[in-house]
């Protein structure tokens, strides 16, 4: 299963300045418009259109005309304004910093901030928190629009950005403000407001906390967010995530099975009654909360087309839905292959089950499935998106060995071979001598990994 890390921002208020942009075109696609225009790395877009360019997502704004005219600043410091058609297309530049602007980074002490309860001595980069409007439309991230001027909302408006993907978390304002440690926090609806007014949708998540924001505030917060139907597309809930590093930070308590079913039984009497009123269950909760329940996980059709799959919402009944058809492809032959798999405490029944179905269908092959105790967070974190290589190493380096070993790929930080604690796919296969294939959440991937060989269709 994968985890997500929740990233949260700091309202800057109207006080907040623009950051400095910089529009220095690092790459020009061979035969756009761009290069016939004679751009090339190093010049300095400066203008389109007559206006200034302060991010991303207004470049993309701007350049999204028929014909488009350029300011350029060459490398030898003159400057051309240069006339092209476009056709609506992209002029194929890729700039030196790929957002223009910088990241816009978060200062919120949220009290549920996991990146807060990481431990000392890991790659600089981990620690960063964004609140990225542009990173919410991009690339999905969640933000908490603490983090934005009036001006910048203004611009966000303007441009129609949609969707964006909010961490609401709580629609009462005074809560949020205690939630975020942020005294503008309570903004926060009355901005997802001016987007339902302009037209623009949003996706939601709530990271639920025990005796905090669940319960009677949980339900409030979902109405609230109801009202704003149809713009907002939907809700995710999620169980905060704690560490063993919480010293001084704010005192959590994790979700336990009770909680658990309470939460289930809340949400599930409020997901029938939006069913009934606008046709979908518009809220969602995590994978987590029925494993922790003790239930199994909603039917695919619950999940209505898993609009929050990335938050971990549906991930089990996704890939149930299609290892189920999978398995029926398996060819029917003699199998000798041996495959020794690495996943979450949440996920091993889950995942033993399907393993064992595999073997009935693929003869021959046998599977050791291991859940990996997370020894370097700690805490009550069980997710296998959070499992680190060197857990992996330690747990595994006197069980038997196996023709290869698989690893779910949300374990692995993303584009890269490297997990959350610097060990890399190369030292997992050095210290195992196996091996480490990667498995997507996907079912079809789930059987041919550990068959060894494409299904055949």
């Amino acid at each position: 299963m994968e985890y997500a890390i929740i990233e949260n921002g700091k309202m800057r208020n109207e006080v907040c300045p623009m950051h400095k942009s910089d529009t220095t075109i690092e790459y020009v696609e061979p035969g756009s418009v761009a290069d016939e225009a004679g751009l090339v790395k190093g010049d300095k877009l400066l203008k389109i259109n007559g206006h200034e360019i302060h991010d991303i997502l207004e470049y993309r704004y701007l350049v999204s005309e028929y014909e488009i005219t350029l300011e350029v600043e060459k490398k030898d410091g003159t400057i051309e304004v240069i006339t092209a058609e476009s056709n609506y297309e992209d002029p194929g530049i890729e700039f030196r910093e790929g957002l223009i602007d910088e990241a816009q980074s978060c200062t919120n002490k949220c009290i549920f901030c996991f990146i807060d309860q990481l431990p000392k001595g890991m790659r600089e980069t981990v620690y960063f928190k964004d609140d990225d409007t542009r990173l919410s439309f991009l690339q999905g991230n969640y933000v908490t629009l603490t983090n934005m001027s009036d001006e910048e909302l203004d611009r966000l408006i303007s441009m129609h950005v949609s969707p964006i993907n909010v961490s609401v978390h709580t629609t009462n304002p005074e809560l949020r403000c205690k939630m975020l440690h942020n005294r503008f926090a309570g903004k926060c609806f009355d901005i997802m407001k001016k987007f339902r007014d302009s037209g623009i949708y949003m996706n939601c998540q709530i990271v639920l906390c025990p005796n905090i924001n669940d319960k009677e505030e949980l339900d409030r917060t979902l109405y609230d967010l109801a009202s704003l139907y149809p713009n907002v597309n939907s809700v995710s809930v999620v169980p905060v995530g704690l560490t063993r590093y919480r010293e001084g930070l704010y005192p959590l308590t994790p979700f336990d099975r009770n909680s658990s079913l309470e939460t289930i039984r809340r949400v599930e009497e409020i997901q029938n009654e939006f069913y009934e009123k606008f046709g979908t269950r518009l809220v969602y909760l995590s994978d987590e909360f029925y494993v922790n329940a003790g239930l199994p996980v909603p039917s695919p059709d619950v999940y209505e087309g898993f609009p929050q799959i990335e938050n971990g919402v549906g991930l089990m009944a996704s890939m149930q839905e299609e290892f189920d058809e999978a398995i029926k492809l398996v060819p029917k032959r003699k199998y000798s292959r041996r495959v020794m798999m690495a996943t979450g405490e949440i996920a091993y029944d889950f995942i033993n089950a399907l393993a064992k179905r595999t073997e009935l269908a693929a003869d021959g092959l046998k599977t050791d499935v291991y859940a990996i105790k997370n020894d370097f967070f700690g805490g009550g974190v069980t997710v296998s998106g959070l499992v680190t290589g060197g857990d992996i190493i330690k747990q595994l380096k006197d069980k038997p060995k196996a023709d290869i070993l698989t690893i779910p790929q949300c374990m692995l930080r993303d584009g890269e071979d490297v997990f959350l604690d610097d060990t890399t796919i190369s030292d997992v296969e050095r210290e195992l001598g196996m091996k480490v294939v990667t498995v997507m959440n996907d079912g079809y991937d789930f059987v041919e990994k550990l068959i060894g060989s494409e299904l055949e269709f």
